[in-house]
């Protein structure tokens, strides 16, 4: 019995060891970058005009600035499956927003994951990609955000479920998930792909929707950009690889850039999140960023995931959806499924219709929606809702036509799948 009591305590040692470990991992920070350049100071017309700009590309205001409300003033609502994460104040207020932070704060802040008081921030702010942001463009961005009007709105606490409102257990999740560190450029490379590599796995955290997490939220690196589900928003990211079909195989690096710049592309246009990410980011993107954006991603292999294929649909689902297309949708989308110019956007090969998960193409019938606005088309046309009119049956057996017809292979729709997108679409 004494062997077993000295065993038990043993391994309650060794486990309360390995804890301590594990959660000093989880804390440690990299300081590698050095000092501030900017020594605290609000900087130049030249510096600030610079951060303005990275705040753009980094679509900084689409967490920070509530709908209607003051820029950069924070309220945004986050939603995750863990709960709701608001985005905080970072105007220059002193007492609810980062107005006492230090340049050295702020860089604390997107390359270690650490507030101003040494506070673990939840990765809802995607400092898991900020980390790679040079200091000097960190610098930009706060020399820039010292000059946005200052508010007094207090930030919002996290409304997270038990135990993830336990702040202290993001030690170890950071020690699983999380090592911080800046791009080195890859001297094998030319300079445009490395700055699209930088804007992509960076400023522009594009793996925070395009990359597939795992249960407790982390991004799966080795998968790389292979698309997922958006948790909770219910809405498809698709691969930004060059996997074929969903993918951008079939996509050029100038193809990636219009889309990026005006939100309409050969192959495809941009609608749910996506939409909202080139109204208020990625249109702002110089030309050149833009391409290296694509550049870099057209450089990236398919992946290897093994996904699942839906089943064909039937023959009569067929006959009858493609009755509801020729009611409904080739007045716009052409008979043949090759749409007519960007406004109206071809079905076939579109990358949005032969994704592996149905959700998009179902929420695009069901509930209609815009193209962003740009200055390439200022006056998108719409695509109109049908919801209303056609049931879950109807609107399964039209995707499904749509999703295996001029080349498609996509595989069957079920109503089960409509209804859900349905509930989600309404929540």
């Amino acid at each position: 019995m004494k062997r077993i009591k000295r065993f038990l305590l043993c391994l309650l040692a060794c486990l309360a060891l390995a804890a301590g470990a594990l959660a000093w991992m989880g804390t440690r920070e990299d300081a590698s970058a050095g000092p501030s350049a900017a020594s605290g100071q609000t900087g130049g017309a030249a510096l600030i005009e610079r951060g303005r700009y990275l705040a753009l590309a980094g679509n900084c205001a689409g967490c920070h600035t509530s709908r209607g409300g003051l820029p950069y003033a924070g309220g945004t609502a986050v939603p995750t499956p863990f709960g709701t994460v608001y985005g905080p104040n970072i105007t220059p207020d002193v007492q609810a927003g980062i107005g006492a932070w230090s340049a050295d704060d702020f860089w604390r802040a997107l390359h270690n994951g650490k507030g101003r008081d040494g506070r673990l921030l939840y990765p809802a702010f995607p400092y898991t990609e900020y980390t790679r942001i040079t200091r000097a463009d960190a610098d930009a961005l706060y020399a820039y955000l010292r000059t946005v009007p200052p508010a007094s709105q207090a930030s919002r606490e996290p409304e997270l479920a038990f135990p993830y409102n336990q702040r202290f257990l993001l030690a170890f999740w950071r020690a699983l998930y999380f090592r911080p560190g800046v791009h080195e450029p890859d001297a094998e490379r030319p300079a445009q792909w490395n700055r699209g590599r930088y804007l992509v796995q960076g400023l522009g955290h594009c793996a925070a929707c395009h990359a597939p997490r795992n249960g407790l939220g982390a991004t799966r690196a080795a998968q790389g950009l292979a698309g997922g589900l958006i948790p909770v928003l219910d809405w498809y990211a698709p691969p930004l690889n060059n996997e074929p079909g969903s993918g951008l195989a079939a996509w050029t690096a100038q193809d990636i850039a219009a889309l990026l710049k005006t939100g309409m592309a050969a192959h495809s246009s941009a609608g749910g999140p996506m939409a909202e990410v080139v109204l208020g980011s990625t249109r702002h993107l110089d030309d050149a960023d833009a391409l290296a954006m694509g550049v870099y991603l057209k450089s990236l292999p398919a992946a290897q995931a093994d996904r699942p294929r839906a089943a064909p649909p039937a023959a009569a689902v067929m006959s009858l959806g493609g009755k509801l297309y020729g009611q409904h949708c080739a007045q716009c989308h052409q008979d043949d499924g090759r749409g007519s110019g960007l406004a109206w956007p071809a079905l076939s090969g579109n990358p949005t219709v032969t994704a592996p998960l149905p959700v998009n193409a179902i929420r695009m019938v069901l509930d209609g929606g815009f193209a962003p606005a740009t200055a390439a088309n200022p006056r998108p046309h719409g695509m109109p809702p049908f919801g209303q009119l056609l049931d879950d049956n109807d609107i399964a057996m039209v995707v499904s036509y749509i999703r295996n017809s001029w080349g498609n292979a996509a595989g069957a729709v079920t109503p089960l799948e409509v209804k859900r997108a349905r509930d989600a679409s309404t929540r």
